[in-house]
């Protein structure tokens, strides 16, 4: 299963973009690290510390903002991983650029970075950012009976109104949003997983913000 999706990574060919200085969107990255054995996968996922200010609490893949320190966005989530579960950059070994997206309502792009760990890592936690480093076996993303709807309600900017998003729920983890859509559209890419499911769009978001 490991081998099948690096093998059909090709689709995302590894690249090194750098901000848009014309975009105003902030930029960002994550970094998708896939390690385990060939028929059972796992991918790193963190659960953010409950103290944030923003996101507190929800899953993430490890990385973030990019930094003027950054040559181009390929370190900037080698960066960030580093910082925040202490993965060593030499220690996975980097296989795709998945295309930009922005997460729910936030004036922000973050470009997703596949690798692969090259050995047993060993990692550490951020307890200023971190609340929990787990591994998360990509076939629980395969049975579609897994996935579950929730409502949300909207701020006040944009109507008050419910909208509702997917999810799948891993030991106590909740994955939904920009991670869960990062993690089946690669099972989709590669494996031809078949998981479809239905996510709020912006232009939907938007809508409801003209009509608030």
């Amino acid at each position: 299963m490991l081998t099948m999706i690096a093998n059909h990574l090709d689709k995302f060919p590894l690249k090194r973009p750098k901000p848009d200085p014309d975009n105003t969107h902030i930029a960002a990255a994550v970094l998708v690290v896939l390690h385990g054995r060939d028929d059972d996968p796992q991918v790193i996922l963190t659960q953010r510390a409950f103290h944030l200010k923003s996101h507190a609490g929800e899953v993430a893949f490890p990385g973030g903002m990019w930094d003027q320190i950054d040559e181009d966005l390929m370190q900037t989530a080698l960066r960030e991983a580093q910082e925040e579960i202490g993965l060593a950059a030499d220690s996975v070994t980097l296989l795709a650029t998945m295309p930009t997206s922005s997460p729910r309502r936030r004036d922000i792009s973050v470009t997703p970075f596949v690798a692969v760990a090259d050995s047993i890592l060993e990692l550490n936690p951020d307890d200023g950012e971190i609340e929990a480093i787990f591994n998360a076996p990509l076939k629980a993303f395969m049975h579609l009976d897994h996935y579950e709807y929730f409502d949300m309600q909207l701020d006040a900017e944009y109507g008050g109104g419910v909208i509702r998003f997917p999810f799948l729920m891993y030991k106590n983890y909740k994955i939904w949003g920009f991670t869960l859509n990062v993690i089946t559209d690669l099972l989709n890419a590669t494996l031809g997983a078949g998981i479809d499911l239905e996510y709020p769009t912006h232009e939907k978001l938007e809508k409801l913000a003209k009509e608030a």
